[in-house]
């Protein structure tokens, strides 16, 4: 079981949302911890309306420094997503960024060559489950 940070847009659209439900649920079925898991609900922007951003930053930051990893959905831009995944590529967090084959996605994204990163499209939702399943079967729990 790890800790997983998954990162998705909530702001900028939610287009990707039923994307963004079948890895949360994937990732809570294999048994892993996602504390973002919420971000994948239908009502997450009134749930996120009642926590002042201060809050929602130094919370994020925590769970960030304390994940095995991090999965964002960057299918819809969203600053706050490559803002997660800069920190967590800066603490030397492993991350995997997957967007919908076809849409437009930051070069500052698609042309790092960080060695913790990788960027993967996909499909469909199943796609998506299995990308994410598969990065992390590379990693070892507690890295």
């Amino acid at each position: 079981m790890m800790n997983i940070y998954f990162a998705c847009s909530i702001t900028g659209g939610r287009e990707f949302e039923p994307v963004y439900q079948a890895i949360t649920r994937a990732l809570l079925a294999d048994g892993h911890a996602v504390p973002t898991a919420h971000l994948a609900d239908t009502e997450v922007k009134a749930l996120e309306a009642v926590v002042n951003p201060r809050q929602v930053y130094e919370r994020d930051v925590a769970w960030i420094r304390a994940c095995d990893a991090l999965v964002a959905e960057v299918s819809t831009p969203s600053h706050g997503v490559g803002y997660e995944v800069a920190f967590a590529l800066n603490l030397g967090k492993p991350v995997l960024c997957i967007y919908r084959e076809g849409q437009a996605v930051s070069k500052m994204l698609t042309g790092n060559t960080h060695v913790r990163m990788q960027m993967k499209t996909y499909r469909e939702a199943g796609e998506a489950v299995e990308i994410v399943r598969s990065f992390l079967a590379q990693r070892p729990p507690n890295l």
